[in-house]
């Protein structure tokens, strides 16, 4: 059996940040550093984010892969991923939803223009929803509300704050078996 390294460096993976871009200390980050093919979204501003344009950029990245990539979203970035499904162009091969913030949160960033009403649509693709028990983002609740309407696999991590930089999980190896259970039902 390969090793999982080995198996994940084949994969056509795309790296879907939420606010910030995902620091240096964040897992997605972590994760881009080890598997050099993986690309990821470059948005004009990370910090105050527009659906209306990161909706292009994302369909953009994706349809510049030479077959369906997955997707490997964080915050904002699991929002961007629900609202692109909706009216994609090009296919994915599936989507891990890492931490999807709820816009009726009181945390939720003011910066975010056009995200308030998440898509209810099914996912057209093999999906799994990750939440954390206290993400002060989004509720356990509301990620297995937005799991059930996407047609989306659930899974809870623990108490892990949002599943973040701040989170300290390092290269965090929980979701990177995670993302080996999507992709192996892919």
């Amino acid at each position: 059996m390969p090793s999982p390294k080995t198996t994940l460096d084949r994969v056509m993976a795309l790296i879907v940040p939420g606010i910030g871009n995902s620091g240096a200390q964040h897992w997605q980050t972590l994760w881009e550093r080890h598997h050099p093919s993986w690309q990821r979204v470059q948005q004009r501003d990370w910090d105050r984010p527009v659906l209306a344009e990161w909706l292009p950029v994302l369909e953009s990245a994706v349809a510049g892969f030479p077959a369906p990539p997955v997707l490997i979203a964080h915050s904002m970035g699991c929002l961007l991923v629900a609202h692109w499904a909706q009216r994609a162009s090009v296919p994915l091969r599936a989507a891990l939803l890492v931490a999807p913030p709820d816009p009726q949160a009181a945390a939720f960033p003011a910066t975010a223009r056009g995200f308030e009403a998440v898509p209810s649509g099914r996912l057209p693709f093999p999906s799994l929803v990750v939440a954390s028990s206290n993400d002060p983002f989004g509720s356990v609740d509301y990620a297995k509300r937005c799991a059930a309407v996407w047609g989306s696999t659930f899974a809870e991590a623990g108490a892990i704050g949002h599943i973040n930089a701040e989170s300290e999980l390092g290269e965090w190896p929980a979701g990177l078996v995670l993302l080996e259970r999507l992709l192996a039902s892919s």
